[in-house]
């Protein structure tokens, strides 16, 4: 899937889809930039190459396709008269791991060099892993479960795997400070990323926003502060700034009635749910041990060299780089103060004086709307049981600048393939919200 003039292309955007997704999953997104850029400078690519269960293989084997196919693309640009002067990478979901793991590889391989790092956001991605914040039996249970379902790709993500000759966490290894996936990642001189507050059950709020906290777990406890600009009676995306406050007064809290309505409103989706489940999880299962199956023949041949490139471009220097990285986060989590597990001390909320005051963040304000992001949380929300690898994660991507949009999507249950919009849906209007504020930001 792609779109633009070859010929007359100067910026290179590429988008990467999810966890069993396909380049047609971008389509809402891809059709957004279209609309906000008709003139052919920007020419917008979806890699297929690691399309549905290819994505069973791994980050890094997904981020070697991707970017081999990114690579071959620009040559292919650059042969048809395009005069590329920047590039622009989005990724959906697992997509955006994925592209946190090119952009390292188009860095180490001197892309950067050539073209000018300009746009990287990402829509519901688990930047965090999508580990249970639990310390209860329930918790371990769903961890040990998905982390051997879902083959590479799920040991990545709920953090039981050990990249390479690390010892460490793909996750980890790719916030280290130090790594050229952090360097790249720097490059750009804009960063963001899109985050569900509720019914996201793909990815939750505090690894897509990057976050210690939930403020959103009782809605009845905040009061929810939309970014200025939207439109009235439509606003989806919440102030980066400060999203949320407390409640000023206890009247507003929903009365019994409300909040039994809520909850019986939802007896037929649940009780389905009892019902569907058993059949569903059977089936899952089955598909899970097939798929991983296949998944470890296709990283056989992959790491052969007989997955339709040679990886020696882009394995050999990381290997030595990997020891690094193990070394100092060793140092790390020695040095790790257990106060990080503590709950959050009651604290009033900050003034709203510095929110933004229109729907799109200035450049000149960016840095220092995400030095206040990466601040520790102030609201007297308790710190969620993450692990030490997750808290030094989260320091280090706050560090590189990200701004972070906090997505409030109420009129559908699984708000994940609403934010781009996966589909064609009406009930996804809010997603369109979120896609045309996204690239009313993106720079041209």
């Amino acid at each position: 899937m792609e779109s633009g003039d070859a010929s007359k292309a100067e910026h290179l955007c590429v988008l990467i889809h999810g966890l069993w997704g396909k380049p047609l999953h971008l389509n809402h997104v891809k059709e957004t930039l279209e609309k906000a850029y008709p003139d052919g400078r920007l020419y917008v690519f979806a890699p297929t190459s690691n399309s549905e269960n290819y994505t069973y293989d791994g980050i890094e084997v997904g981020g070697e396709r991707v970017t081999n196919e990114i690579e071959e693309k620009i040559a292919e640009l650059k042969s048809a008269g395009a005069k590329l002067k920047k590039i622009s990478v989005t990724g959906y979901s697992l997509g955006g791991l994925v592209a946190r793991y090119a952009i390292g590889l188009l860095h180490k391989n001197g892309v950067f060099e050539k073209l000018e790092p300009t746009n990287f956001t990402t829509f519901a991605t688990p930047h965090l892993g999508v580990r249970a914040p639990s310390v209860g039996f329930g918790g371990q249970f769903w961890n040990t479960l998905g982390s051997r379902t879902l083959s590479t790709s799920g040991a990545q993500m709920f953090l039981t795997d050990s990249f390479r000759e690390t010892g460490k966490p793909l996750l980890s290894i790719l916030a280290d400070p130090n790594s050229i996936f952090i360097q790249g990642l720097r490059l750009f001189k804009h960063k963001s990323a899109y985050a569900n507050t509720i019914n996201d059950r793909s990815v939750p709020y505090f690894t897509s926003c990057i976050s210690r906290v939930d403020p959103f777990v009782d809605l009845d406890a905040i009061d929810l502060n939309y970014l200025p600009g939207q439109e009235e009676g439509k606003e989806v995306i919440l102030d980066p700034n400060e999203p949320v406050s407390l409640k000023k007064s206890p009247d507003t809290a929903l009365t019994l009635y409300e909040r039994s309505s809520r909850t019986l409103s939802s007896v037929p989706f649940y009780a389905a749910l009892t019902v569907l489940l058993p059949i569903g999880a059977t089936f899952f299962l089955i598909n899970a041990g097939v798929q991983s199956y296949r998944s470890s023949s296709r990283r056989t041949l992959h790491e052969a060299g007989k997955g339709g490139f040679s990886t020696t471009r882009y394995r050999i220097p990381l290997l030595e780089e990997a020891q690094a990285m193990h070394d100092r986060a060793v140092e790390r989590i020695t040095t790790q103060q257990e106060e990080s597990y503590l709950p959050t001390p009651p604290a009033e909320p900050a003034s709203r004086s510095t929110s933004a005051s229109s729907s799109s963040v200035d450049l000149a304000d960016e840095k220092a709307l995400a030095r206040k992001q990466s601040a520790k949380e102030k609201l007297p929300f308790p710190i969620l049981a993450l692990t030490e690898g997750q808290f030094g994660m989260i320091d280090s991507l706050n560090d590189v600048g990200l701004i972070k949009y906090p997505v409030h999507i109420q009129k559908v249950r699984h708000t994940h393939a609403a934010i781009v919009v996966r589909s064609d849906r009406e009930s996804f209007a809010e997603g369109r919200v979120v896609c045309s504020h996204w690239a009313k930001n993106f720079e041209l």
